[in-house]
């Protein structure tokens, strides 16, 4: 590392100072080698100290702000040297900032403007006047001096020319001052006040924004989802937003840093200066600069509570080895019923009517039809879409199960971006002679065998699991959702002979075309018998191979150890451990080999392989485990034979429910009718809640008492605090 990659390394172990040194250089040079986030994380935990992927990534872009910060001084440095302006001080000043906002600050008054008054009337060569008042001289008559700047050849006609030129050049310059600018913005986050008043409130039929129609609250208290509801509103024309402070004391502010001769003749001017320079110049663009960093804070928060439900919705466990039924439900069109097989191939496609508006000979023939595709195919469970009419596809499919001569269940499947599936370029290529509403029951269907393989093929935005994300910033949104996803399917790892090519292009070392060339490969030559195969993928090379195939899986190869997460570099090691423990492959996976795996000591291990502690457990966990699917360890979805109606709902029911979604204020709980039911962030637990994300997450099984029930407008409120007695 060069000297300024030094200087930045010193920086960043200095900002993070939970992390060693050591950690931090060696996450930056495996980086800068081209290693992947998740196999650094998996595969050099000794170098790194185990860090994870979020501390990782933590790592990565605290250095790329600080590398483009140090970028910035040297060519503000560079820019104000260029004037023959740079003092030693403004160098120091500089050099020190530790925000990028600062160094703006600081380059302000050296900036090339476009032509502002001010740059005018020091065209008229009226600055030595503004230079004299800025002086405030014991006596002198402001007019009589200001006549001495009179000049035809330069349009200066007036003495109020004179002094309007004068004005504007102190203005600007008290604007552009950075100390002035940093206390003003100081003060004002601290002391002022978020408003939002009511501009429009015709255009608010459902009176959504109704609690900001005259709202006020301290800036610094403000939270991520009142920033995103106001700014929404705002953006609808239906409210105003403003910053309000008590601009008396920054008047006050400017009195004492500005007035050296209270005395002086010129102090009138140089008060007017800085009352306008805060009304037009710093009182504007320190209330645009707080509330983009408002924004920025609750976008940061609304992407993060996104990604951590995206997570949790595709981490939900896969319903191994079931046959199921996909059923899209619709009024008008009738609802697409989709059979897949365990291993999610098509079986059959139905569409039936079993709702208004469609006849009675229609809705008759419905139930028949349906258990006719239950009893051919043997389906086990029918996951129904949660979208229209889902609570009376649910009444339908709960009373036909019950004619059933075995156990059959259903559950309410999360069917969000269903729909963008069934109509990409993706979908029509999978299933070139289904209707769109066809593929969606597909998606629905599969998407409870393996949410993970088949929700990556959806834009992540639109799996609709967060609060405010269409407001937020879309770049920054996907580029989040993008790692999540990332990350999740490395956790999990990927199955080489059946994965997709949307779920290998996630894979670490792999992009969208190796992602293909993989499949391709796997249609031409068939499945995959061992992992060094790969190598024989077009333009898959050793770099993408090593970073790669640790996440990839062979569930029936030739060796069992391609079915574990131990990399292929650690297989020597493996097989020494298999020694020890006095067993081979081919016993892996009995009770017997796991009894003596579980008898070796790590510590011995490390010592006698020469490998380091961490890599020595992780390779002992994937021979006990062959085959291990992290998600089988979550609860399995909730599965009903039954149905409730708001109706049914009574205070203090206790019912079991899936969380669908979480949100800064509480946790959407689907209970099993037709509306999600509220738990309010006060009724998560007894205890005190930072925030919902630290008791619950999208997809667990919660157990919820009925606290309230309003039907005509179709709200629950639940708590997950047990009633006493």
């Amino acid at each position: 590392m060069d000297s300024l990659n030094q200087t930045i390394l010193a920086l960043v172990s200095q900002e993070l100072n939970e992390f060693k040194g050591g950690q931090i250089k060696a996450v930056l040079e495996l980086l800068a080698d081209g290693n992947t986030v998740p196999f650094i994380a998996r595969y050099r935990k000794e170098m790194t100290g185990s860090l994870d992927e979020v501390q990782i990534r933590l790592i990565e872009d605290r250095y790329t702000y600080l590398t483009n910060l140090e970028k910035r001084k040297e060519e503000v440095v560079r820019l104000i040297a260029e004037q023959e302006k740079l003092t030693p001080e403004l160098e120091q000043e500089i050099l020190k900032a530790t925000k990028m906002q600062q160094v703006e600050d600081l380059y302000r008054p050296y900036k090339q403007k476009r032509r502002t008054k001010a740059t005018i009337a020091k065209e008229k060569g009226l600055e030595p006047f503004a230079t004299w008042l800025m002086s405030q001289p014991q006596a002198g008559d402001v007019l009589v001096e200001a006549q001495k700047y009179l000049n035809d050849d330069l349009e200066v006609f007036s003495t109020e020319e004179v002094l309007a030129g004068a004005h504007e050049i102190l203005a600007e310059q008290i604007g552009d001052n950075a100390k002035f600018r940093t206390w003003i913005r100081s003060y004002t986050f601290s002391k002022g006040a978020y408003v939002s008043q009511v501009k429009a409130a015709e255009k608010d039929e459902k009176e959504v924004y109704h609690m900001y129609y005259d709202f006020s609250e301290p800036i610094h208290k403000m939270v991520s989802h009142r920033i995103l509801a106001t700014n929404r509103g705002e953006n609808e024309d239906i409210l105003k937003v403003s910053l309000v402070i008590d601009e008396a004391k920054i008047m006050e502010y400017f009195d004492k840093q500005l007035i050296k001769n209270s005395s002086s003749p010129t102090v009138p001017q140089i008060v007017d200066a800085y009352k306008d320079s805060y009304k037009r110049f710093i009182g504007p663009a320190i209330e645009r600069e707080i509330r983009n960093e408002l924004t920025e804070k609750a976008d940061d928060q609304a992407i993060a509570i996104f990604g951590e439900n995206l997570r949790n919705l595709l981490l939900q466990p896969p319903l191994k080895g079931k046959v199921v039924l996909g059923f899209d439900p619709a009024y008008r069109t009738g609802c697409k019923l989709a059979v897949v097989d365990a291993t999610g191939k098509v079986l059959a496609i139905e569409v039936i009517y079993p709702h208004k508006p469609a006849g009675e000979a229609k809705r008759q023939a419905a139930g028949p039809a349906f258990l006719k595709l239950m009893e051919t195919h043997q389906v086990d469970v029918v996951a129904i879409g949660n979208g229209t009419a889902s609570r009376e596809s649910e009444q339908f499919v709960s009373e036909q199960i019950k004619k059933l001569q075995r156990e059959a269940f259903y559950v309410i499947v999360n069917e969000a971006g269903a729909s963008v599936y069934s109509a990409s370029d993706i979908a029509r290529k999978e299933f070139p002679d289904l209707q769109v509403e066809e593929r969606s029951a597909v998606s629905i269907a599969r998407r409870l065998q393996d949410p993970l393989a088949e929700l990556v093929k959806i834009d992540p935005k639109a799996v609709g699991v967060g609060q405010y994300q269409h407001d937020v910033s879309q770049k920054r949104l996907a580029e989040q959702l993008d790692i999540v996803v990332e990350t999740a399917v490395n956790q999990v790892g990927v199955d080489l002979n059946t994965a997709s090519p949307q779920l290998l292009q996630y894979v670490s070392g792999l992009n969208k075309t190796t992602a293909q060339n993989v499949v391709n490969y796997r249609e031409e030559n068939g499945e995959f018998a061992s992992r060094p195969q790969l190598k024989k993928v077009p333009r898959l090379g050793p770099k993408a191979y090593e970073q790669a195939i640790g996440f990839l899986r062979i569930p029936n190869g030739k060796n069992i150890l391609d079915n574990t997460a131990i990399h292929p570099e650690s297989y020597a090691g493996a097989k020494e451990i298999l020694k020890m423990a006095g067993i081979t492959e081919k016993d892996l996976g009995t009770e017997a080999a796991t009894t003596a795996l579980k008898q070796i000591k790590l510590t011995e291990v490390a010592q006698s392989l020469e490998i380091g502690h961490e890599t020595a457990k992780d390779i002992l966990a994937g021979l006990i485990q062959p085959g291990r699917d992290m998600r089988e360890e979550s609860a399995s979805p909730l599965l009903r034979k039954d149905v409730l109606t708001m109706e049914d709902l009574k205070p203090g029911m206790e019912l079991q429910g899936t969380v669908r979604n979480v949100i800064d204020f509480g946790a959407f709980v689907d209970i099993g009718v037709k509306q999600d039911g509220l738990v309010h962030i006060s009724k998560l637990s007894n205890k005190f809640v930072k925030h919902p994300t630290d008791v619950v997450a999208v997809g667990d099984i919660v157990t919820v008492w009925v606290e309230q029930i309003d039907v005509n407008k179709g709200r629950i409120s639940l708590t997950m605090i047990a009633p006493q007695g």
